[in-house]
Order: C-alpha cells, then structure tokens, then sequence
C-alpha cells in the first residue's frame, strides 16, 4: 500500500514540474486558468504529490520494505557528507552569487547530488524508486533547460561572492535542520547509524 501511495505521489509532483518544460502546454493553461489559477493549481497539485510521497515512504518503511541489495555501511556517512554541498546549491539558487553563474541550475545539480547520494546507502525498493525518479526528473529538466528559449525562473538578482558565504552560511543552517530534526523525525532514520 504504502509504495503504491508514494509511487502515485510522485507521478503527481514529478510530473506538475515536468509541465514546466512543455511551454505550449503550460502556455495555453496559463492562458485558459490565468496566471494566478495556474500557480494556485501546481501549488496544490504539488503539495498533494509531496504529502503522498512522504506518506507512503514511510508506511512503505514501516510495513513493506523490500531489500534488492545492501549497500556497504560506509555509504552512510559518504551520504551524510555529500548532503551538506547539496543543501548549499538548493539554497544557491534563490541566494544567487558566483555558484549560481557558474552552474546556471544549482537547485538541479542539488537535487541530482542528493538522489544520486541516497540511492549509493540505500538499496531497498522503495527507496530505488524515489531517489531513482527525482535523479531522472532532475537530469531530464536540466537537458530541458539547455533547449528552452526562457530561462525557466523567475527573475532573482544575481549578486557576487557574499551571496555565496550567504548561502553556504543557511546552507549549513539548513543542513543541520535536515539532518538532526527533519530526517530522524520525518523519515524515521538517523542520518548516520541507522
């Protein structure tokens, strides 16, 4: 049950943001919902999909895991290090400085950086499935970009080296959040030793 909830979770937030790369498609709901109607129905659609996502791992962890293959301990702790350079790009997207134009998409080098960690510690189905679709919708998303016109975000004042001591400074604030609050809480395992 709880897998099936998750898988359907994703189809819905992988594939709201999938629409944003079809510009035809997202031009002519934008122009039959509004802008407003538009972003007021990918909100929701998005935080449907996540809540099932979160939902259904953790039933899925709790009553139907299912092991494909152990992965050595030690992916652990590689994990637990490559989470914090991860958390730096997300949060450089929006605090944009010199990493934002150096790789242009850091919230998708991120998100690819996190997936492609956690799928290295953990080799249980459901696992595979989650991190395996947001690393295939992020590397999808970031060919998508180089083939658009528009640059796919929104407008963000682009600053120079202290915006990138900024995000490093709410990247390590917000890692520290994720791994000693949110992860142990939410997913139900520590970051490390468990």
């Amino acid at each position: 049950m709880g897998l099936s909830v998750m898988i359907l979770g994703l189809v819905l937030f992988i594939g709201v943001h999938t629409l944003t790369t079809q510009r035809s498609l997202r031009a002519r709901l934008i122009a039959s919902t509004g802008e407003g109607g538009y972003k007021i129905g990918y909100s929701l659609v998005s935080a449907v999909g996540l809540a099932l996502i979160v939902w259904g791992f953790a039933k899925y962890r709790a009553t139907g895991w299912i092991d494909v293959w152990y992965p050595p301990a030690a992916m652990k702790h590689l994990v637990a290090a490559l989470m914090l350079p991860a958390v730096i790009l997300v949060v450089a997207s929006y605090i944009r400085g010199r990493i934002y134009t150096t790789l242009k998409h850091p919230m998708l080098t991120g998100v690819k950086l996190w997936a492609a960690a956690h799928l290295l510690a953990n080799g249980d189905l459901g696992s595979i499935i989650l991190f395996g679709s947001f690393l295939g919708w992020a590397v999808f998303d970031r060919i998508s970009l180089k083939h658009r016109t528009d640059p796919g975000g929104p407008p963000i004042p682009v600053g120079g080296m202290s915006n990138d001591l900024i995000a490093a400074a709410v990247g390590f604030v917000a890692y520290l959040a994720l791994a000693f609050a949110f992860h142990p809480v939410v997913i139900g395992a520590p970051v490390v030793g468990g």
